[in-house]
């Protein structure tokens, strides 16, 4: 006797991502999400996209109207002194992390809608960082890249 295949079940990356982003702000931290510009659907401000990717700030003092769902993480921010939406569709997100301390998970480019996996944010560096500008002062949003450290025997 054949057993019956298991059901479908949806992806956990949102429920990860919802998971991840209280857990960072309940222990003092800023959330940040490392997005993947190149996939359809995803509205982020085009200056802050290097090599393909852009890393945005989602602390509730950076964002304003932060929403994630099941297909999505929307938001408003200001960059540059101006108010923008931001949309990024779940399967365009690759990590989840503390600023502070790269705490969180990295999640695998999705080959099949179902499979999520999940490993240190440790292992990926971030290419840029965008904060919003939620004081609208009008002062460039500060890009951060990563350290450029050595090792000297």
């Amino acid at each position: 006797m054949s057993e019956a295949p298991a059901p479908a079940m949806s992806s956990s990356r949102p429920y990860l991502v919802r998971a991840l982003v209280e857990w960072i702000n309940d222990n003092g931290l800023t959330p940040h999400i490392q997005v993947d510009a190149r996939m359809p659907g995803v509205r982020v401000p085009s200056f802050a996209v290097r090599e393909g990717k852009v890393t945005l700030n989602i602390a509730l003092r950076a964002v304003a109207h932060l929403r994630i769902d099941n297909e999505a993480i929307a938001f408003q921010a200001r960059f540059g002194g101006v108010s923008q939406s931001v949309y990024v569709p779940m399967n365009a997100v690759e990590a989840v992390y503390a600023r502070e301390n790269a705490q969180g998970m990295v999640f695998p480019p999705d080959s099949e809608p179902n499979t999520d996996a999940v490993a240190s944010a440790t292992s990926t560096t971030p290419t840029a960082t965008v904060d919003a500008d939620p004081a609208g002062d009008g002062a460039a949003p500060p890009v951060k890249k990563p350290p450029h450290l050595r090792v000297i025997k």
